[in-house]
């Protein structure tokens, strides 16, 4: 199998950390912990083009290089977590396609810079022409294009994380205001339900009150209409006593009362002394 360790390998292993320091020790995990976290090839220090079987042997030689047992770091148990989670990512097929598709872009955009970059130096498109783009390979292979590659990556991933995290928050904000929206429903639909109970527990006290309501109008009733009969009473006594007196002055008299006469009037008008 292509991934297991030959015995020459384990003798190379043994004697390279025979020789490691524990200041190199302490160096990797300083390089480790200040790697960039978005991108795994950085943590295992690979190349983009790096295979599986790439991967897991950077990642023995490293982890043993900073494992705690053997490194006095104080953030080495740190460091080795961090290449730990790169391997598995860059082992995972959906996590190690995501990354090489970034990186593929990263390489579009730079082609497309140099492109324009060439249409003004004429003696390096020409040039670029004449070796039918072995020129444009050599340059991609360059420790410049790799640094170039390397920081457009960073930025690519940066952005893409950017706008994962924005949505993240978006869809995070609107799941609140659903759930808040919920538990206010919820807890309008519980007063109403306390509402109608209180309501339904205070049903015959409130009869009661209606009923003591309406007797105590009806005695308040019949008490207004005697104080208005009274008082109907009391005027037409004065009203006979005042006619009364006038009548002995000679001023006026009763009014007649009505008759089938209708040659009489009905008015009695005032008497003439003469």
């Amino acid at each position: 199998m292509g991934d297991v360790a030959t015995p020459d390998d384990d003798l190379l292993l043994k004697n390279f950390f025979a020789e490691v320091s524990e200041v190199e020790r302490e160096n990797e995990v300083h390089r480790i912990l200040s790697c960039f976290k978005l991108n795994a090839f950085e943590y295992l220090n690979l190349p983009f083009d790096s295979s599986l079987e790439d991967v897991k042997k950077q990642y023995r030689k490293l982890s043993l290089l900073v494992h705690p047992d053997k490194c006095k770091h104080p953030q080495a148990k740190e460091a080795f977590g961090a290449l730990a989670k790169a391997q598995q990512l860059l082992l995972d097929p959906e996590e190690r396609g995501y990354i090489l598709n970034q990186v593929n872009n990263a390489k579009d955009e730079l082609r497309a810079k140099r492109k324009k970059q060439l249409k003004k130096d004429t003696a390096s498109k020409i040039k670029s022409l004449v070796d039918e783009g072995k020129y444009e390979q050599e340059f991609e292979r360059s420790d410049e294009f790799q640094q170039q590659l390397k920081l457009k990556v960073r930025e690519i991933l940066t952005d893409q994380e950017w706008r994962r995290r924005k949505m993240q928050k978006r869809i995070s904000e609107e799941e609140g205001r659903l759930k808040k929206d919920e538990e206010e429903e919820k807890e309008k639909w519980k007063r109403k339900r306390e509402h109608e109970e209180q309501w339904e527990g205070t049903r015959e006290q409130r009869v009661c009150f209606q009923l003591e309501r309406f007797y105590e109008g009806r005695k308040e009733g019949e008490m207004i209409f005697w104080q208005i009969s009274s008082c109907l009473v009391i005027v037409t006594v004065l009203q006979l006593v005042f006619l009364h007196t006038q009548v002995k002055k000679g001023e006026i008299r009763p009014p007649k009362l009505k008759t089938e006469d209708a040659t009489k009037s009905y008015v009695q008008r005032p008497v003439k002394r003469g």
